[in-house]
């Protein structure tokens, strides 16, 4: 699993092109959207979004070198490099560097040129909410939105549940359209955790077979529990039991999206990660994602269907 934004809204993993072409479809929009690998085949990348009424957020992630053409919208689109050494093209123009936050216009449909481990986040607002920027936004007011949206991608590892990345994702659309002519805007400061802090989630975080013990959590960060507590809760919004939950029900839905299999054990992956109750870890796992586990399933079990339907319709033709 790559380290990818908005890990918690994966979608496919380790996919081939054409199930990961129909899903980059599905996700954006634009049906006539083309993937070309510059060599080979295998796996080509990640995927992860999550949409809100204010608009829609995508991370595309690749593993190998891609070019990804017919990318269109009705809208204006902002794109974000975060990894790799992205390249963009405009209106079939020459490939230029994506080295920072760039707005396309509807009239550009972009083409984008993937490195491996390229990672490009992409920015959908819904109708006329970039209207202004798109207009009459200049060099500055990019700088701006591109401190925005890193500072809401820092955020999103402490979403405590759907509503709140919901909210927080709302939230950054309403931010964008109100940069171009506020004078008095100050850029978002990203606070930097506090080092105790850090290794307490370090350890949730890469420590799978951890089970949750919030005095031996406290004794790694070299806090009292009391204070790891409040530490945490002020500093993410979580506390730290939530924050563990969370990272499990994550490791769940990663081996979800992962599966190839005809019947995934949803109930053994649950197990697996603590959740003995079947009917309360799909309440969490709806709380936390907006969706149930076997909906999770359900959607790229569509898209290798879609693949598989794709194949056979060349075989005939």
């Amino acid at each position: 699993m790559p380290d990818l934004e908005l890990d918690a809204y994966l979608r496919v993993n380790r996919a081939s092109l054409g199930e990961w072409l129909a899903a980059i479809r599905e996700i954006s929009g634009c049906d006539d959207m083309e993937c070309r690998l510059h060599q080979g085949g295998g796996s080509v990348g990640a995927l992860s979004a999550l949409g809100s009424d204010g608009g829609n957020v995508v991370c595309v992630y690749a593993s190998q070198g891609m070019d990804i053409m017919g990318c269109r919208s009705a809208d204006p689109v902002l794109l974000l490099p975060r990894a790799g050494t992205p390249e963009i093209s405009l209106q079939n123009g020459p490939w230029k560097p994506l080295a920072s936050l760039l707005l396309a216009h509807p009239s550009d449909r972009f083409g984008l040129r993937l490195s491996g481990n390229s990672q490009v986040v992409i920015l959908r607002p819904a109708a006329g909410k970039l209207g202004r920027l798109a207009r009459e936004g200049g060099a500055r007011d990019l700088a701006v939105c591109e401190n925005l949206i890193t500072c809401y991608l820092h955020r999103s590892s402490f979403f405590r549940d759907h509503a709140h990345a919901r909210d927080m994702t709302n939230e950054l659309f309403g931010q964008l359209a109100k940069v171009v002519g506020n004078e008095s805007r100050l850029p978002c400061q990203c606070p930097e955790l506090d080092r105790r802090l850090l290794r307490a989630i370090e350890k949730v975080r890469q420590e799978p077979d951890w089970d949750f013990d919030l005095q031996a959590l406290a004794s790694h960060s070299g806090v009292s529990e009391r204070n790891l507590y409040y530490l945490m809760k002020r500093e993410t919004g979580m506390t730290p039991y939530r924050f563990y939950q969370r990272n499990r029900l994550m490791r769940v839905r990663h081996r979800l999206v992962d599966c190839q299999c005809e019947v995934p054990h949803i109930s053994w992956y649950a197990a697996d990660e603590g959740f003995s109750h079947l009917g309360r870890f799909a309440a969490l796992y709806r709380e936390h994602f907006g969706e149930l586990p076997s909906e999770t399933v359900q959607w790229r079990r569509n898209l290798q269907h879609r693949e598989t339907a794709q194949v056979e319709d060349l075989a005939l033709d």
